[in-house]
């Protein structure tokens, strides 16, 4: 029941593939769907790629009018001429009407997946609006969006100063860049923000090179390869390129590059704690402080604090580690030992040193 039209199908078996198309054709004839085709060709832009030897091709769903071979068009900030058609299935075609999904050759550069498509009249015209339109996206692109007001000074104040991975992105087809540069975004945290400066579709140009280098940002390339002279500039920049063809494997290793990111956290972990049972006055040691270990252990590599009723009152390295008259490399509890503490002199009887280590705790976002 209800007005919705339900079909079962299987691509992959075939089933049903010729019912599917007689109900959109019975549910268009029944909502009595029309268009003019007589006046110029509107329509939305599919998908956009580069193609070696094509150059740009596009997909548009001609959703109004007919278009011709000729035509001249804009999409978006793109504009150009129709120089070749081909439809659905790939065979040229002279011109094709509403309703018509079609590739089309002769855009001047890449337009944006869902851009608005539209014939104007003439080629010059086509050009003045495409050309206006690419200074009005270059200034939004180049606009300062670093300007802090006091509600983003607050929230920095509250959750402390957050990282930020820049990435320039580029993919082979218009879908693949939304597709990543959607994925990637999502992996900020409130730790780390991913900030995509720039996206576009074809290979990585010394252009992109050279934003990556002034924004401190790191590039991203899907299904796509570096020029020649776009690597070399890398190298000399020291700018990191990655390529990947597979969408997970680069969200990992954008996930690994947030960690590395942030700063690591050090633990202190308590070794060991000796009491100070007497000191001597050694020339060029300074003071030794005969000790106690009373729990744990003492090692010559360990940090130290001096306690004098419970409060520190240094903190510092081991300088010696004595047992008699032999260097050690430790002292384990219940043993005697004396030691010295670097730079450091006023030690007295009853005084109490504890040894510790700082554990570094990796990053987590």
């Amino acid at each position: 029941g209800g007005d919705t039209v339900m079909v079962e199908v299987s691509a992959k078996d075939k089933t049903n593939l010729d019912l599917l198309l007689e109900m959109i054709l019975l549910s268009a004839d029944l909502l009595e769907l029309k268009a003019n085709s007589k006046r110029a060709a509107s329509g939305v832009v599919l998908e956009a790629r580069l193609e070696k030897g094509r150059g740009a091709v596009t997909s548009i769903l001609v959703q109004g009018g007919t278009l011709r071979v000729g035509d001249s068009f804009i999409a978006g900030a793109a504009f150009g001429k129709v120089r070749a058609m081909f439809d659905d299935r790939r065979n040229p075609c002279a011109e094709t009407g509403p309703g018509s999904a079609v590739e089309i050759l002769g855009f001047q550069t890449l337009p944006r997946a869902g851009d608005s498509f539209q014939v104007v009249e003439g080629a010059a015209k086509a050009r003045e609006i495409g050309e206006y339109r690419q200074e009005q996206l270059r200034e939004r692109e180049l606009a300062v969006t670093g300007k802090v007001n006091l509600d983003d000074l607050f929230a920095q104040m509250q959750g402390g100063e957050v990282k930020e991975l820049r990435i320039v992105l580029k993919a082979d087809a218009q879908g693949s860049v939304e597709v990543m540069e959607d994925t990637l975004e999502k992996l900020s945290t409130e730790k780390v923000q991913i900030k995509v400066i720039h996206s576009g579709v074809g290979a990585v140009s010394e252009s992109d090179v050279l934003l990556s280098s002034a924004s401190n940002a790191i590039i991203v390339g899907f299904n796509v390869r570096p020029e020649r002279t776009a690597r070399e500039l890398a190298d000399r920049e020291q700018v990191d390129i990655r390529l990947h063809t597979v969408i997970y494997e680069a969200s990992e290793e954008i996930t690994q590059a947030m960690v590395g990111l942030l700063e690591p956290t050090f633990r202190e972990k308590e070794m060991g704690r000796a009491e100070v049972r007497d000191t001597f006055r050694v020339p060029k040691f300074g003071t030794i402080a005969g000790s106690y270990v009373q729990s744990g252990l003492f090692k010559r590599n360990f940090e130290v604090r001096l306690l004098r009723d419970n409060v520190v009152i240094y903190t510092g390295e081991l300088d010696s580690l004595r047992r008699f008259k032999d260097d050690v490399n430790e002292v384990k509890e219940g043993y005697e030992c004396g030691l010295s503490i670097a730079n450091f002199n006023d030690i007295k009887v009853g005084d109490v040193i504890e040894a510790f280590t700082q554990e570094e705790i990796a990053p987590e976002l």
